[in-house]
Formats: C-alpha cells, structure tokens, sequence
C-alpha cells in the first residue's frame, strides 16, 4: 500500500501540470484577445482610407 505522502505527492505534482497548462492556455487566450483587438482597430482605418480612393484605383485583396 502507498503511503499517505506518495498518494499527496502525486496529487500535488498532477495540480502543478495542470496549473501550468492553465496558464499556458490563459496565456494563448490573451494573445488571441490582443491580436482580434488590433484588427478590430485597423479595420475602419483600412476602410476609411479605402473609401478616399478614387474609383479607378487598382487595388488588391490579399
């Protein structure tokens, strides 16, 4: 039978991986976040210059 501070051990080695996984996750969560928030600005700065273009302008879509 394991003892008492081998099962705690255990326990707590698995707490710690799961906590830094959370973190990890957290972490991706606020790029994601910050990412989405730039192009939410840049959006209407890329419309308002495109609506001041002259209609026979070239222009690409990448």
């Amino acid at each position: 039978m394991a003892a008492p501070v081998d099962l705690e051990l255990k326990a707590f080695t698995e707490l710690q991986a799961k906590i830094i996984d959370t973190q990890q996750k957290v972490k991706l969560a606020d790029i994601q976040t910050e990412q989405l928030n730039r192009t939410k600005k840049h959006a209407p700065l890329t419309d308002t210059e495109i609506m001041t273009l002259v209609d026979d302008t070239n222009m690409y879509k990448v």
